[in-house]
């Protein structure tokens, strides 16, 4: 008997330090698989939409001040839900009621409260006046002004929650020499695999997808390393730096770099970042690739300078 018992301890103590790891890596595989058949009919969905951007009413005063605003909620209603099986809507005063939690957690670890409206997704998606300086352009000033939609919300026939994002007077990719990421940006959701149950996390059971130009959308959900694999290196340094750092990472391209600034905050990112690398090359002069400065300003430079940083995405 005493040796049974000491058996049954053992295997109990071995259950004890096992069981959660396992579990773990349970809800991980289980999340991965629900985010990538999320993403795969959302790409379906938005490439059945003629256009993205003029949904909804927008209605202001005098002085510009916003006194209606169902952009987010028609966009779903009258756009969205005509392409991809969603079950229940709910306007900014009712997310709860779409499973949206009040709170959750960044990938790098903070608690912040959910954002409401765009503004409060990234304030400079709606409100910038920056002056700068740069030794190839010379000196510049970016001012940009954008209404500060209400987010609404969904929940899909998969039993996700979808928080919506949504900017009606987004502009499709007009010129090849300088994209500015907040006028290029139609939508942003965030989702939520399971509803309003934990752990609540970007990166868990929590992500993000973009997408952007109002048509030929193309829809991207990045998934970015918490560190730069390496500061101020050239483009070909910099495609051979995130496989360095980790097999499953990569440089993204430029709509996915548009898309970790938009959602900067919920990735937990510094503001350090200045310039960053993309994939994707200028078209009319392959010897240039896209890269992002901090204001949102997206444009190509010589891929042998070696001023720029690279943050590392995967899928």
């Amino acid at each position: 008997m005493a040796e049974i018992l000491l058996s049954l301890t053992i295997i109990g103590v071995v259950a004890a330090i096992t069981l959660p790891s396992l579990t773990g890596n349970i809800n991980e595989r289980t999340w991965n698989t629900q985010r990538k058949a999320l993403y795969a009919r959302f790409s379906q969905a938005i490439a059945l939409m003629p256009s993205l951007n003029g949904y909804g009413t927008l209605t202001e005063d005098a002085s510009g001040s916003v006194t209606e605003d169902t952009a987010a909620e028609t966009f779903v209603t009258a756009g969205l839900s005509k392409v991809l099986k969603i079950n229940n809507i709910c306007d900014n005063d009712h997310l709860e009621d779409c499973g949206i939690v009040t709170s959750l957690t960044t990938l790098n670890g903070s608690k912040i409260t959910t954002p409401m409206t765009l503004g409060e997704l990234n304030i400079s998606m709606t409100d910038m006046d920056f002056v700068g300086g740069h030794s190839i352009y010379g000196s510049y000033r970016y001012t940009y002004s954008q209404i500060d939609t209400k987010a609404a919300a969904f929940e899909t026939a998969n039993g996700e929650s979808i928080l919506a994002f949504y900017s009606p007077r987004c502009i499709a990719k007009i010129s090849s020499v300088s994209l500015q990421t907040q006028k290029i940006t139609c939508a942003n959701f965030i989702y939520d695999l399971n509803g309003n149950k934990g752990p609540n996390t970007i990166g868990k059971d929590m992500g993000v997808m973009t997408v952007l130009y109002p048509t030929d959308s193309v829809v991207v959900a990045p998934y970015p390393h918490m560190q730069n694999a390496k500061d101020g290196v050239s483009q070909q340094e910099a495609l051979k730096a995130c496989p360095e750092q980790d097999p499953e990472y990569r440089i993204p391209n430029l709509e996915e770099l548009a898309s970790i600034y938009v959602n900067r905050n919920l990735f937990g990112l510094p503001d350090g970042d200045v310039f960053l690398w993309s994939s994707t090359l200028y078209s009319t002069d392959p010897s240039k690739a896209y890269n992002l400065n901090r204001t949102g300003q997206i444009f190509p430079e010589p891929r042998s300078m070696t001023r720029d940083a690279v943050r590392c995405v995967k899928r």
